[in-house]
């Protein structure tokens, strides 16, 4: 298969499918095609709405999505020159965060962010904005808000932890102790 056309083909299925996953009452995050031979995986990303319950997409959600979504494709199959298996998934921890709405969602979380300058840094998230999101270092004595700018980070992936933020990182976003950020 020609290079870029599982990323054409992607491109084909997200307006496919973004009905599909929007009536389910989801937002469609990610689509993603793998070809090998004549056999493609299509790879299905669904997340909650922004303003919608932040507890994540339940199983048995996805398996009815699952099951929608099949039927939409099977109606499309000229889009496929083979056949296809679908995963339907929702975004796990180790999701990037490339939108504002990620970071949204990552508010009081621990990231650890590649800069596009060099280097990485752990930060706490505070609140996002369009162009930027509000982070202090984690881990210092006196952690200072500042802006970091989207277009600064090359990646950025949400850290796991096993207990609460520091009162310091909270207090110096602005935030009270036990307020945002999912948990996982």
């Amino acid at each position: 298969m020609p290079t870029g056309v599982p990323e054409q083909l992607a491109g084909s299925l997200r307006g496919v499918l973004e009905p599909v996953v929007a009536e389910a009452g989801f937002e469609l995050d990610d689509v993603e095609v793998r070809a090998a031979g004549r056999t493609h995986t299509v790879k299905v990303v669904v997340d909650v709405p922004e303003e919608g319950d932040r507890t994540g997409v339940p199983l048995d959600a996805i398996a009815r999505l699952s099951r929608s979504a099949a039927a939409e494709l099977d109606s499309h199959e000229h889009l496929f020159p083979g056949s296809y298996t679908l995963e339907v998934t929702s975004p796990g921890v180790d999701r990037p965060l490339t939108r504002p709405a990620h970071w949204r969602r990552a508010h009081l979380r621990l990231v650890k962010a590649t800069l596009e300058a060099g280097g990485t840094v752990e930060v706490r998230v505070g609140d996002a904005g369009p162009e930027s999101v509000t982070v202090v270092d984690a881990g210092v004595k006196r952690p200072e808000a500042r802006e970091l700018r989207y277009a600064d980070v090359k990646r950025a992936v949400v850290q796991v932890e096993f207990k609460a933020p520091p009162p310091a990182e909270v207090q110096a976003l602005g935030a009270e102790d036990g307020e945002g950020g999912e948990s996982e």
